[in-house]
């Protein structure tokens, strides 16, 4: 078995741009095209909080079930495309899903873009999954 072990190695392909660079040990990889560029996993009961997340800076509870997402690397356009999933009710059972529940993911500009829970009423989840995808600025 070969090991190749490198501090830096920039590249390019028919897909865009490849940087590998090496972090206290760590390796870590960004493509241009295909990657999530913006994912959380965050709670909006009681206080809005991520519970875990990548390039995202903040979250700010605007109202009753919807949640601003701040974007630490902006993006390129406001025309990238994500996905927004919630469970529509304050309970982490996984019980707790049905058709009534939707959840909309707009405005959407560079920095942020905003996400609204409902499940027969407008609702705080306890589950809120976000995705984003596209080129960063």
């Amino acid at each position: 078995m070969s090991e190749i072990i490198v501090d830096d190695l920039t590249g390019k392909t028919s897909a865009g741009d490849i940087t590998v660079t090496s972090e206290g040990g760590a390796a870590t990889m960004q493509l241009q095209q295909g990657l999530a560029k913006v994912w959380v996993n965050f709670t909006g009961i009681t206080t809005t909080a991520s519970r875990d997340s990548f390039n995202v800076s903040s979250l700010t509870d605007d109202a009753t079930a919807r949640t601003t997402i701040a974007i630490s690397s902006s993006m390129s356009n406001g025309n990238y495309s994500g996905s927004y999933f919630q469970n529509g009710a304050a309970l982490g059972d996984a019980t707790n899903f049905n058709n009534d529940y939707a959840g909309n993911f707009a405005p959407r500009a560079t920095g942020s873009y905003s996400v609204y829970s409902y499940g027969t009423v407008a609702a705080d989840a306890f589950y809120n999954d976000s995705v984003v995808v596209g080129d960063l600025a």
